[in-house]
């Protein structure tokens, strides 16, 4: 496909393409926000606030600190933490000293964490210390020399730091027991930084930034390889989309930004870090989402303007008590991401907050983002929008060429500057998803219009096939959500001896009257025979991964 329908529907003003050579490396593009906005707040977290300039010194001493470990160039050093400011220093640090980052997710289990660790082959790893009795169990099996662990109050002052600590350990007890004898304090690691010596790597658009950990739902965690021109292209595609909305803000005012998403998963390192670097931005860090209160006990004291977020967060918040405590006049742009949105939940927000959800998507092998509804857009389109600048989207069949006629489902290919270089030390897989002309197969089911909006049908492997008919967990769950006694749901395929799979539908209750029948007949009106669901169950909570998305496979493999 060499013209692009798609360019009809961007805002005035949006490019068709972006310039990812403007900067060298993603360490260029910190470096001068660090110089740009010394004075100015970079990150927001319990009540404490840390400057560009701040944010730079620190950075500088944690590279040095790490230099002086003999690590070599090109070393990758895992950064386990949630959302406390120590992770943005650290990943300024690890790429400023010449290193590659592996995101890591703290909830992991030490099998994970232990298979992550050996497959990127990680030398050091900067960890909190809530979760350093799942390394302890691990460590011994893996390539790990030095431990760097934190705690949440390092960065909060020694009064306020101590408190915190204090809290965490011994009232709260989320610090299990723990031996890592070799593990120095990441306070301790920044007075040793401060005075080593540090040299300055000279980096190129195609090293390595970061090993991006697929989400393992399909089977085995595989590294997506990003390298810094990958990164900051989809920044700039990021900055160049929200800008009709962004443009909005006061004259003078700091362009600030909600990170409740985990910044080690990929949406939020791109669309909350590091596009608040390049724009000179706050970030108001959430260290844990789950606590709906606390959330917005945090958001009640904020000017904000942007929110990326996952459809259960944007669902959770709108449906809590403490909703209107927070000020949401001053949003400008609420971006949809890491599962489908529903319509019911686009509505809601929409009623109480004025700013439409705009669906995106993207994945961890795109850098994230490939796709989003125009920020200018005032209703719920139910698509993924179109794609971005410089981005090319087709849909395929299993040969790998086009689908023409439009609405017909296809597997989603990509192409464009934040396409990943491939999976880390696999070849073979890299091979099944790179088509010889660039494009990356996604594994996702999707469909395209004639005006060049995408949208999802449902993941390849997610898919229930009754009697030979195709039924998309994702259409189910979308009719389910707009029952009023619903406050979520899933549906996933089950093994069924006469239709080879039959629905089940999972529900966690709004309503706790709600009853099987009412679904059912809820279902008969709304869904025809082969897409009802044999099996309702009710819940009280849905598995998710710490994003939010919703695990359906725990859902298959507890039948």
């Amino acid at each position: 496909m060499t013209d692009r329908p798609w360019l009809a529907a961007y805002p005035q003003g949006v490019p068709a393409d972006i310039d990812p050579t403007q900067y060298q490396s993603l360490v260029q593009l910190m470096e001068q926000a660090f110089t740009e906005y010394a004075d100015r707040t970079a990150y927001s977290f319990m009540g404490k606030d840390v400057s560009y300039g701040q944010t730079d010194a620190l950075s500088r001493q944690f590279a040095a600190y790490l230099q002086s470990l003999g690590l070599a160039r090109g070393d990758r050093v895992a950064l386990m933490m949630p959302n406390v400011p120590q992770y943005p220093v650290a990943v300024a640090a690890v790429l400023r000293a010449g290193f590659v980052v592996v995101n890591v997710n703290p909830l992991y289990t030490p099998r994970e964490l232990e298979h992550q660790l050996k497959d990127s082959g990680a030398k050091a790893i900067v960890i909190i210390e809530n979760f350093a009795a799942t390394l302890q169990a691990c460590i011994a099996n893996t390539q790990v020399q030095h431990v760097v662990l934190c705690a949440m109050g390092d960065l909060l002052g020694t009064l306020k730091g101590t408190l915190v600590n204090y809290v965490v350990r011994h009232v709260k007890k989320l610090v299990p027991p723990f031996s890592l004898p070799q593990a120095v304090h990441f306070n301790d690691a920044l007075a040793k930084g401060a005075g080593a010596s540090f040299t300055a790597p000279t980096l190129q658009p195609d090293d390595v930034a970061l090993l991006q950990y697929t989400g393992g739902t399909t089977g085995v965690s595989k590294g997506a390889v990003l390298l810094h021109r990958n990164i900051i292209a989809n920044v700039l595609q990021s900055e160049a989309w929200n800008e009709p909305a962004m443009q909005k803000l006061p004259a003078g005012e700091q362009p600030t930004a909600v990170c409740a998403l985990p910044l080690y998963h990929i949406f939020a390192f791109t669309v909350n870090m590091m596009l608040s670097m390049r724009t000179g931005g706050k970030t108001i860090l959430i260290p844990n989402p789950r606590d709906l209160a606390a959330t917005l006990k945090e958001l009640a004291k904020h000017r904000f303007h942007s929110f990326p977020a996952v459809n259960t967060l944007f669902n959770g918040l709108a449906n809590h008590p403490d909703f209107n405590t927070v000020d949401w006049s001053h949003l400008k742009v609420s971006v949809g991401g890491g599962m489908a949105v529903q319509a019911a939940v686009a509505k809601l927000w929409l009623d109480k907050t004025g700013c439409p959800i705009c669906e995106g998507y993207g994945l961890s092998e795109t850098s994230p983002s490939v796709s989003c509804n125009p920020v200018t857009a005032t209703e719920f389109s139910g698509t993924i929008g179109v794609p971005l600048p410089s981005t090319w989207m087709r849909i395929v069949d299993e040969e790998g060429n086009d689908i023409s006629a439009s609405g017909q489902p296809g597997e989603i290919a990509i192409k464009g500057p934040q396409v990943m270089a491939g999976y880390w030390q696999r070849p073979d897989e890299t091979a099944k998803v790179m088509t010889a002309d660039g494009y990356f197969r996604t594994g996702d089911i999707g469909v395209v219009d004639a005006r060049g909006y995408f949208k999802v049908v449902d993941r390849k492997k997610d898919m229930v096939l009754v009697s030979g008919f195709n039924v998309y967990p994702n259409e189910v769950e979308d009719v389910i959500a707009l029952m009023p006694g619903v406050l979520e749901c899933a549906v996933v395929g089950i093994p069924d001896e006469k239709t080879g799979e039959a629905v089940k539908l999972v529900i966690v209750k709004k309503d706790p009257n709600l009853t099987e029948e009412q679904v059912k007949a809820f279902c008969h009106d709304n869904l025809t025979g082969y897409k009802r669901p044999k099996v309702i169950e009710f819940r009280t909570d849905l598995p998710k991964t710490p994003v939010g998305k919703i695990l359906r496979r725990e859902l298959r493999d507890r039948k």
